[in-house]
């Protein structure tokens, strides 16, 4: 990974949790992270793991009345947990940036898709609308979209999933933002649109420098445009560390699952991929300790008692994880199980 010198984001201790009738919903758990100018963070879990309402809660979006946090979450100089309303409206676009999961729901099915982008730009630049609409279609074929000026008077529902996802991205990118967030950005894309689409991203990361995080389930994705990644599970990150250290030498039994559930190319292909036994806990009443320990076969008695984050692999400061054995004992386990780490090719089972 590339050194990266200015901070844009500092996550420490972050807490979300809901009130429901049920119960408080403790969403997202002591989250900490960092994220540098140029870098892609990749955020990686199951469904229901806290990654978007993580990445909701640094744009302002889970605010309401039932909602608890705690912790900060620094843009540069800006407490995004504490600012006020008018504080966050002001860096919304212009230095932080957001693509959603479902363009069709994000966009308003009842605007034109250039006026869209032309009211968020003119809420941040004094521009005039000639101006505006002028650098809407500029961006628009800036991210592949053919046919721009005729585009930009095109509704959402007149678009195609991958052309909407480029819409979403042109609107994220109108103010040049220092963070972009990205939700699950290829999901329900076909391969080829899935391609261009993180080719478009790794090229206006190096283009503008900016700061990624890339919110995401698929591992595939991961490998080709992260520089780090966090894990998370039932609200917590379980482990972190370069995208070579998460794939060559896993240190959670979690991240183990989740890249045993990828099918080696250089091997036969099974008849079924290998899955992680049980179901992700409830976040109303998790279970004690380690919240993997009910799915986890090497679970022990140590296991009962919360697990810190923290670097456990010799010279590796930034790799850290919350699995209480040791890396020697792990590996060991790994190598008895045939997963070892990332080979040529694919990932081994």
């Amino acid at each position: 990974m590339a050194r990266h010198s200015e901070l844009l984001l500092d996550v420490r201790d972050l807490r979300v949790c809901f009130a429901t009738e049920e119960g408080i919903v403790q969403a997202v758990d002591e989250v900490s992270f960092k994220l540098h100018a140029g870098e892609v963070l990749a955020v990686v879990g199951e469904s229901g793991s806290g990654k978007s309402v993580t990445a909701m809660t640094l744009m302002g979006l889970t605010r309401s009345p039932n909602a608890r946090f705690d912790g900060s979450a620094k843009l540069r100089d800006l407490d995004l947990v504490t600012a006020g309303d008018d504080e966050l409206r002001g860096v919304r676009a212009e230095q932080i940036a957001m693509i959603f999961q479902d363009p069709m729901t994000a966009l308003n099915p009842l605007h034109r898709i250039g006026r869209q982008i032309v009211e968020q730009i003119q809420a941040h630049r004094d521009v005039s609308d000639g101006a505006a609409r002028d650098q809407v279609v500029a961006l628009l074929e800036r991210v592949g979209i053919a046919r721009a000026r005729e585009r930009y008077d095109a509704f959402p529902h007149e678009l195609s999933g991958g052309m909407r996802q480029r819409v979403m991205i042109a609107m994220a990118l109108s103010c040049e933002p220092a963070v972009l967030i990205a939700d699950e950005p290829t999901t329900a894309l076909d391969v080829t649109i899935q391609a261009q689409i993180l080719e478009l991203l790794k090229e206006l990361r190096t283009r503008t420098n900016a700061g990624v995080i890339l919110v995401t389930h698929d591992l595939g994705v991961v490998a080709e445009i992260a520089d780090r990644i966090a894990v998370m599970y039932a609200g917590r990150i379980v482990e972190q560390g370069t995208t070579d250290e998460i794939f060559y030498n896993p240190q959670h039994p979690y991240t183990w699952g989740l890249l045993g559930s990828i099918t080696r190319v250089d091997r036969p292909r099974p008849d079924r991929l290998p899955s992680i036994p049980g179901l992700p806990p409830s976040l109303i009443r998790p279970p004690r300790g380690c919240h993997f320990r009910p799915r986890c076969p090497h679970a022990h008695d140590a296991c009962l008692s919360r697990p810190e984050l923290r670097a456990r692999v010799a010279g590796a400061t930034g790799h850290e994880d919350r699995c209480v054995m040791s890396p020697e004992s792990k590996r060991e386990l790994r190598e008895a199980d045939g997963q070892i780490g990332l080979v040529a090719g694919g990932v081994t089972q």
